[in-house]
């Protein structure tokens, strides 16, 4: 178990400074003008809303982090927080942060 706190406390690092990284403003603001054509300005805010999504993303997915090492020190690691029943540690490999069971995860 050391090692999967472990391994959720590095992600949760990498995860902050990834989103700290996304969250700065941008080095190039350049005189960008969106017209008829497809262009520089189109291409770039385009960039911006993938950019958003992958934001959102990695936010959920921190919040997820945070809330299995919440489970650590909570002695609840591996029990779904919507019905209480253990989850497979064939999951837990794959995804340590889990927070909920396969059944409850489908009904998100």
């Amino acid at each position: 178990m050391d090692s999967t706190r472990d391994r959720l406390t590095t992600q949760k690092a990498e995860l902050t400074a990834e989103l700290e990284r996304m969250a700065a403003p941008p080095e190039e603001t350049g005189n960008i003008s969106f017209g008829k054509r497809v262009g520089e300005g189109t291409s770039m805010a385009v960039d911006r809303l993938v950019q958003v999504e992958a934001y959102d993303q990695l936010r959920a997915l921190l919040d997820d982090v945070g809330r299995a090492l919440e489970k650590f020190d909570e002695s609840t690691y591996g029990l779904c927080d919507r019905c209480g029943v253990e989850i497979p540690p064939e999951r837990l490999e794959v995804l340590p942060w889990a927070v909920l069971c396969v059944h409850c995860a489908e009904q998100r």
